[in-house]
């Protein structure tokens, strides 16, 4: 009798077992899956989940401007997956800009969209941090769960407990030991490692996983957060190196004709679209992972970027489901393995750095002979190219100011060992940004690829009164139009 049943289980087992839509996947009816499922997810889906805790998110797209729309479109996106997932509004934090959707150079008005044949991710996304409320100290508070120190949006914080998970999001440019906010000052990883220890020396979580997209973006974790503290980490990029805007004119897939920036980031977009059409439960921060650095790499370094991993590795163990819950759509498709899950990755991509470029370029082809639209495009491209050449000259000058013509641009080039801090002073690094963008100006998310050179400044020993006079003999005088304005720069 025991045999006959153990037989007919096993026929049923390989009579479900299909292949759907070529795409890889093990396709089994929810009735089956439910019968093999592990008694305690079981009991957690009959606890509506509650054996996992509360799931927080917290949401930042670190930018504005049209030229940035992909930022905004991967933070609208990344609320769409977890919203389907199952996450409450309240219990999701959004950090935007919001001033993409209705922008005159949005050719869909109202929308926001993240890949060339994507639906309208902007709809019921929560602007809980909007405009000049998207700033570090609030994203901070956020985290710590403070509500007094919130200064505007919405008041709302992640107000978490033992128990609970947390799921952190960041899309913008970067640069090493920098993210980029729409407001200044603009956020230090040492300010960012601090708030997450405070929350866990709290006990306000039981885990966080943080995804990080932006240029340079393992130097905010690179020899900084702990491997001890229930924090797993994966950036789009190591600690010397660009990430990659996808999705953009000119390039293949392109976005519509009528779209004049890139639509998404190349790490975001690999992890989001693996996201949704995967039943969550079955597949691992890691398997994950895996997929993503494949796929972000892009089969070659001059149009990708190497994903890495920081913080506690154990974690990466964990189901998806933990943190973003699970589309119930997708419940029928199962994890199989990496490689029959691989999904294409674009032809080309562009540099972060160089996106604002391609958007000014590509407008003031596309407007008609004579217009304003040419005129404001060719303006908007040629300051850029101005200021980006201004910050170039001054920040070389200064290093050959301080050591020498010769060992100048070394000492600025220099790369530290992995696994060591960008610099060992942070205040340091703060006080010799200020002095350099007091005499030379901001140096905005394009000059973001600099911090190295002011880092290794300090690393030398130099002095903060020599740092001041050479960023003054450098720059006599700045350039005045928007992008060197100190309004929008890393100082106070």
């Amino acid at each position: 009798m025991i045999r006959s049943v153990v037989a007919s289980l096993l026929l049923l087992t390989v009579s479900i077992v299909a292949v759907a839509d070529g795409r890889g996947f093990l396709k089994l009816p929810s009735e089956a899956r439910r019968f093999f499922r592990p008694a305690e997810e079981e009991n957690r889906e009959a606890d509506g989940d509650d054996s996992v805790g509360t799931r927080w998110a917290v949401l930042i797209a670190g930018s504005n401007g049209y030229w940035n729309y992909r930022h905004q479109a991967d933070i609208c996106h990344a609320y769409q997956i977890l919203k389907a997932g199952g996450l409450k509004d309240e219990n999701i934090v959004v950090f935007m800009y919001d001033d993409i959707a209705y922008n005159e150079e949005n050719p869909r008005k109202g929308i926001i969209i993240n890949s060339p044949h994507g639906e309208d991710v902007y709809h019921g996304v929560p602007k809980d941090y909007t405009g000049d409320d998207v700033t570090a100290n609030n994203l901070l508070a956020v985290i710590l769960g403070d509500k007094s120190a919130v200064k505007g949006g919405s008041g709302k914080v992640v107000d978490s407990g033992p128990n609970d998970h947390i799921f952190i999001y960041y899309s913008d440019h970067g640069g090493p030991g920098v993210l980029g906010m729409p407001t200044s000052p603009y956020l230090y990883a040492d300010e960012l490692n601090a708030a997450l220890k405070k929350k866990h020396a709290a006990g306000a979580y039981k885990s966080l996983v943080f995804y990080l997209e932006a240029c340079e973006s393992g130097s905010i974790f690179e020899g900084i957060l702990p491997k001890d503290i229930n924090i797993y980490a994966t950036t789009a990029s190591n600690a010397i190196e660009s990430s990659w805007g996808t999705y953009c004119p000119g390039e293949y897939p392109s976005p519509p004709p009528e779209y004049e920036t890139c639509l998404g980031d190349l790490y975001s977009i690999a992890w989001m679209e693996d996201s949704d059409i995967h039943n969550l439960r079955t597949e691992s921060l890691k398997q994950q992972y895996n997929l993503v650095k494949d796929r972000t790499l892009n089969g070659n370094t001059a149009y990708g970027s190497h994903v890495m991993q920081y913080g506690d590795l154990e974690l990466n163990a964990d189901s998806l489901f933990m943190y973003m819950g699970t589309n119930p759509a997708n419940e029928n498709f199962t994890f199989v393995d990496e490689k029959s899950l691989k999904l294409s990755a674009p032809r080309r991509a562009v540099n972060q750095r160089d996106a604002d470029l391609l958007h000014f370029w590509d407008k003031f082809r596309n407007a008609p002979e004579g217009s304003a639209r040419k005129s404001e495009a060719q303006k908007q491209f040629t300051e850029a190219i101005t200021h980006r050449t201004h910050l170039d000259n001054s920040i070389a000058l200064v290093g050959k100011l301080l050591f020498g013509m010769e060992k100048g641009p070394e000492v600025l080039s220099s790369v530290r060992a992995t696994g060591l801090p960008l610099v060992d002073d942070w205040s340091c690094l703060k006080s010799y940004v200020r002095a350099f963008e007091t005499h030379c100006g901001s140096l905005s998310q394009y000059g973001m690829k600099h911090m190295r050179s002011i880092a290794n400044i300090c690393n030398a020993g130099i002095s903060e009164e020599r740092m001041a006079e050479a960023s003054a003999q450098a720059c006599p005088t700045f350039p005045s139009y928007s992008w060197s304005s100190l309004r929008g720069g890393f100082s106070a």
